[in-house]
């Protein structure tokens, strides 16, 4: 409580409130929450006010809610985070706007076309693995359940730890940022590997901090010249815990 209290201490000051509250703006700037997903954030944190004031009293339930409640009370908090729109119900657009912002902050955009087109991509195929089976009265469309929500989560490992960490402050170490980087054979050119740096960030979804930390390059076809057949024969022969790739 005292490191919660000195935090809102220093986000009050920089927010100029006389240390009554913390503003949007800094509370984003602070947390690396940016457009749709952060200013939804904030909306949650302060219970729906609409006055641009998060008091010291908001930010305790909020970080007990969201990080030190039960695993219902955690999901329930991102499911209603995904509605950006803040209309009670969770869309495939608004699926769209979260995904957008989550790629944005772990693969900062450089302008590059052929990195767009890899992140709409990937976009397209997360969205494409969610449900939307809830009806509303007046909408053509249907939404997301939270049972769907939760069938959902458990496909994409990598963005309910991006999603259950935003509180934290965004170092290199904050759980769903962290892109494993495949080691591999200085004689082989990075470039003919199949592993993209945004399916290994999908995969490591369901690993642990410590086997993010490295993976190694067991086998290439270029390399060894031996069939894929021989490779998945490799694979259930060795250790079920070891991670390949190609």
């Amino acid at each position: 409580m005292e490191d919660l209290k000195s935090l809102f201490t220093s986000l009050a000051a920089q927010s100029q409130s006389n240390g009554q509250y913390v503003s949007s703006s800094v509370f984003q700037a602070y947390f690396g929450l940016k457009g749709p997903l952060g200013e939804r954030m904030f909306n949650l944190a302060t219970q729906g006010r609409k006055d641009d004031k998060l008091t010291f009293v908001d930010l305790v339930i909020t970080k007990a809610t969201y990080e030190k409640g039960t695993n219902d009370e955690i999901e329930e908090f991102i499911y209603q985070l995904l509605d950006v729109t803040n209309d009670e119900t969770v869309t495939r657009s608004d699926l769209d706007v979260v995904l957008v912002a989550i790629f944005d902050h772990v693969f900062p955009p450089k302008g590059s076309e052929t990195e767009s087109s890899s992140h709409c991509y990937m976009v397209e195929t997360f969205l494409n693995a969610a449900t939307f089976s809830k009806d509303h009265e007046g909408h053509n469309d249907k939404s997301m359940s939270f049972e769907d929500f939760k069938s959902w989560s458990t496909l994409v490992p990598s963005v309910k730890k991006f999603l259950t960490s935003l509180l934290v402050p965004p170092d290199p170490g904050r759980l769903g940022s962290h892109v494993p980087k495949l080691q591999h054979m200085e004689n082989i050119d990075s470039s003919i590997l199949l592993m993209s740096d945004e399916y290994a960030w999908h995969i490591g979804g369901a690993l642990s901090q410590e086997e993010l930390e490295e993976w190694k390059l067991l086998y290439h076809s270029s390399l060894h010249g031996l069939s894929f057949n021989t490779f998945l024969g490799n694979i259930l022969s060795t250790v079920s815990n070891e991670f390949y790739t190609l």
